[in-house]
């Protein structure tokens, strides 16, 4: 829940060295679940909290100062990924948070992974962020060419509770696999990619907007690639799930290693209906104000594709009623 602090108003000054005058305002805490700090989730979710806060004491937006929502302090929160921030935003555990846009739909829906599972009614999106891309890495010299060749191999699939791990299923029964044909691990981020390095795992599942950090740094220290996943694999899944989309990781993303067929999803920020709608208006105008489009563009590699014009890309589950007024002001909701 959104936590509102309406007095020790002086005690909140002090300990932030703020003013007389900003002491009276009221400081509004805003967590956004993101996924594994050394995946895409985190390091944008960074961004994106500092681009919406403005506390009390800051300058003014246009001098120095942010142009986030006033009296705001957004943070964003490690997390395992795409189902577990869904959960955490229906429970109230958390305010708002990042997921892959056909967990989201399953989730909302109730159906295809989510199917008979309480259907997330109150989940509501803010906005449609980046494409991501799904890796399957493996080490060069592996043998590993295709999903196929996984079969009897130690495969890392993320942990249960994140859109990878969803993912990962879909594309092994595309294969024509299941759980059964590989041992599985539950690996996320850098233990996947240390425990392939040292031979622990032979190939890992990661879903994130490419260059992914965890991948970067692997193949600087040793030689890898990423397995195709594209053919008969890929248009299974495109033509079974209207959310995936072929796509492809291109050459020199991660150094040395050749560029390889892949499919994409969404990558959305969602909140709760219940959240307050003039909030979720100011941080949805604070998000696409020009100086949080600069904070964007610096501030990770994907930040650049973060677009206005793509906001709405994709989205399946219902804008929250403050983001719907905000993209109806300015044109790009009709």
């Amino acid at each position: 829940m959104i936590h509102t602090f309406k007095t020790a108003a002086l005690s909140a000054a002090l300990a932030l060295g703020l003013t007389g005058a900003a002491s009276a305002q009221d400081l509004k805490f805003f967590t956004i679940g993101t996924g594994g700090t050394s995946f895409t989730y985190y390091p944008v979710g960074g961004v994106i909290a500092n681009a919406i806060s403005r506390p009390p004491g800051s300058r003014e937006c246009g001098e120095g100062g942010s142009c986030g929502v006033e009296g705001l302090i957004a943070s964003a929160v490690s997390s395992r990924g795409s189902v577990d921030n869904i959960n955490a935003i229906v429970s109230g555990l958390r305010d708002s948070g990042f997921a892959q846009s056909d967990v989201a739909y399953w989730a909302y829906t109730g159906t295809g992974t989510m199917e008979g599972e309480p259907p997330a009614e109150d989940l509501r999106t803010i906005a449609a962020l980046f494409e991501e891309h799904i890796h399957l890495v493996a080490l060069a010299d592996s043998g590993i060419d295709s999903v196929a060749d996984l079969k009897g191999k130690r495969v890392s699939l993320d942990e249960p509770g994140s859109g990878t791990y969803v993912d990962a299923n879909l594309i092994l029964e595309a294969g024509g696999l299941s759980q059964a044909d590989i041992t599985v691990e539950a690996l996320k981020g850098s233990d996947a990619a240390n425990a392939l390095r040292n031979g622990q795992i032979d190939a890992f599942f990661a879903v994130a907007g490419y260059p992914t950090g965890a991948v970067v740094e692997l193949a600087s220290a040793t030689d890898i690639k990423i397995v195709p996943i594209d053919g008969d694999v890929s248009a299974k899944l495109t033509d079974a799930y209207g959310f995936f989309a072929a796509s492809e990781i291109p050459e020199g993303t991660y150094e040395g290693v050749a560029g390889a067929g892949t499919i994409s999803v969404g990558a959305q920020w969602f909140t709760s209906a219940k959240a307050d709608d003039d909030l979720i208006y100011e941080i949805t105008k604070a998000l696409w104000n020009e100086q949080s489009r600069v904070l964007l563009d610096v501030g990770h590699a994907k930040g650049s594709s973060i677009t206005l014009e793509t906001a709405l890309n994709g989205v399946g589950v219902p804008l929250h009623a403050g983001a719907e007024r905000f993209y109806r002001e300015v044109g790009i909701l009709k």
